[in-house]
């Protein structure tokens, strides 16, 4: 049985996607079989995998309206080697259009649901805004990654974002959870960073990642290549970063699994 994680974060340009793209790529190069679940209409994870969203014959918006099945829309990223669910923007429509459906929160998972007996881990780029695309992907999830600099306004904007994830975990997902903080574009040298990065561990502990991401140029470049880092340039930091990543959610994905086992 896969593991459905949701990359989310109500403010924009913290790596988000990025992160999607390359913790992707990662966890496949572990050979574990990945999904990506593009999730944002400007269907930048589906370009940063190598996937052309104006040459799709299907999309996440067919899949949420129901018009094909997942299968019918996945392609495959050339140079991360994990499959895409891609997006365009078609899935702006998807926003009006699902308000009257019935059951229209749990699209996405019922559309996942086959997915995740295929899939050792599907993870879900959420758009950078609270709506309908974002509460079907925290209704479909099983936990929730979130990236964030350390920076005061992060601060804030995450505090608003837990009380979404408690929201949504006690009217449409029980099970929902924060899976893990990510401190992206990290620089050590900032003084603020250390004071945030603090704040963090004291309120979360353990559910922050040991792992934090520089701001790398090649992190930056890759995504107009459409190639994960680790494809891009392998030896980089921030290609090491998402590497050490990917190690530390098996590891705690191993741990969990062995106390359930012994529970």
């Amino acid at each position: 049985m896969g593991t459905i994680y949701a990359i989310a974060n109500q403010k924009g340009g913290v790596g988000k996607t990025t992160t999607c793209v390359n913790l992707a790529a990662s966890l496949a190069a572990t050979k574990k079989q990945v999904l990506l679940v593009d999730l944002d209409p400007q269907g930048n994870a589906t370009m940063g995998s190598g996937v052309d969203k104006n040459d799709l014959e299907y999309s996440i918006y067919d899949v949420l309206m129901g018009l094909t099945r997942p299968e019918n829309a996945y392609c495959t990223s050339p140079d991360g080697h994990y499959t895409v669910l891609p997006a365009n923007g078609d899935l702006t429509a998807a926003e009006v259009e699902m308000l009257p459906l019935e059951n229209k929160e749990y699209r996405l998972k019922s559309a996942l649901s086959a997915a995740k007996e295929q899939f050792d881990y599907v993870l879900i780029d959420c758009p950078p805004s609270l709506n309908m695309l974002t509460v079907n992907g925290l209704t479909a999830c099983d936990g929730v990654l979130i990236p964030m600099q350390c920076e005061y306004y992060a601060l804030e904007g995450l505090s608003a974002l837990v009380n979404t994830i408690n929201t949504i975990q006690s009217v449409l997902n029980p099970k929902l959870k924060i899976e893990g903080i990510l401190r992206t574009m990290y620089d050590p040298r900032n003084s603020l960073t250390g004071d945030v990065s603090q704040q963090l561990h004291s309120h979360f502990g353990d559910r922050l990642y040991r792992t934090c991401v520089p701001r790398n140029v090649r992190l930056a470049e890759a995504p107009s290549f459409g190639m994960p880092v680790i494809a891009y340039d392998k030896q980089s930091k921030g290609a090491l970063a998402y590497i050490a990543l990917a190690g530390e959610i098996l590891r705690r994905n191993e741990a969990s699994t062995l106390e359930l086992a012994t529970a």
